[in-house]
């Protein structure tokens, strides 16, 4: 590859990665005002809310007992020398903790009734949506089976979406 060629590279990789730490930090933010605002909440112990976040926490550990901890990233980056995951909720669902993280937004969300969580609950759906784009692109050229595995499963919802 020629310098100009290198250098592009290094600058659209560059891009990327800035791009992944502002992904992260909305994705927090979104979910520490979220869980802020459930606290909050005068409504008393929701059963959905609770059945959700219960959900969500066991579809975690279930995501990081498959994916083990070192090979996981919370930037839409591979880490060098990661492995391609495809067993455990992984075999139905490319990003089981972009869906755990959105089913503990949701129980917050349910917590609160309103209109204005929701309104959090879709920001965090499309950041999660950009963010999981920019790590699908960075699998597919990381991993020459990413684009079968990819072809045979679902991003967030098993058989939906």
């Amino acid at each position: 590859m020629s310098l100009s060629g290198r250098m592009l590279a290094a600058g659209a990789a560059a891009r990327t990665e800035w791009a992944g730490r502002l992904l992260v930090i909305l994705q927090f933010g979104l979910l520490a005002l979220m869980g802020w605002r459930a606290w909050v909440s005068p409504s008393s112990v929701d059963i959905p809310a609770v059945s959700l976040l219960a959900g969500s926490a066991v579809l975690a550990l279930w995501a990081i007992t498959a994916n083990r901890p070192g090979n996981f990233n919370i930037r839409p980056t591979p880490r060098p020398g990661g492995t391609l995951v495809t067993s455990g909720p992984y075999r139905w669902v490319r990003h089981p903790m972009y869906t755990s993280v959105l089913l503990a937004a949701a129980a917050a969300a349910t917590k609160s009734h309103a209109a204005v969580d929701a309104s959090l609950w879709l920001a965090l759906l499309a950041v999660l949506l950009v963010k999981a784009g920019i790590e699908e692109r960075a699998l597919i050229l990381r991993f020459p089976d990413y684009q079968d595995y990819k072809s045979r499963t679902t991003r967030f919802l098993p058989w939906l979406v």
